[in-house]
């Protein structure tokens, strides 16, 4: 389960701006960027569809990316991934 943190603050070798889009294309442009980024790299992604969690919670789990931080502010959910050395495909 993802643990809910409050403080937003977190470095990022890269961020995806996914507010206003709906599911699958948060998962389907987060896919996409962690296959171009590095091992041990992280990405911020900020959506706005509340499925996101589900979504991302689910991605994670089954690709093997590590989710290390999820947060929610103003209708906003965050979410700080850890590229994997050997994503599983799906």
């Amino acid at each position: 389960m993802i643990e809910k943190a409050f403080n937003t603050e977190m470095h990022a070798d890269q961020t995806l701006d996914a507010k206003g889009l709906a599911c699958p294309l948060p998962i389907l442009k987060t896919k996409v960027l962690l296959n171009k980024m590095q091992p041990g790299e992280i990405l911020h992604v900020e959506a706005t569809d509340p499925h996101s969690v589900v979504d991302f919670e689910a991605y994670c789990a089954r690709t093997h990316h590590e989710m290390l931080k999820f947060y929610e502010s103003n209708n906003v959910f965050g979410f700080f991934i850890r590229c994997t050395a050997n994503p599983r495909k799906l």
